[in-house]
């Protein structure tokens, strides 16, 4: 289990289209897959909250 699920989170995102929009205290991402924009904590340690991001992202990606 990595310490941290971001960076792989992060590369999977940018590889499927997805595209950092601002940054505050969750930096938000939108998705041209599912058409919309959701958070992306910068450390994200829950295998759960990662698949939750790839859900909300809409790619089918499992951790």
């Amino acid at each position: 289990m990595p310490s941290t699920y971001t960076p792989l989170v992060i590369a999977i995102l940018t590889a499927n289209g997805c595209r950092h929009v601002r940054t505050g205290r969750h930096p938000i991402w939108y998705s041209p897959r599912s058409n919309c924009n959701f958070p992306v904590p910068t450390h994200i340690k829950s295998r759960h909250t990662a698949n939750q991001i790839m859900k909300q992202a809409g790619i089918a990606h499992k951790f």
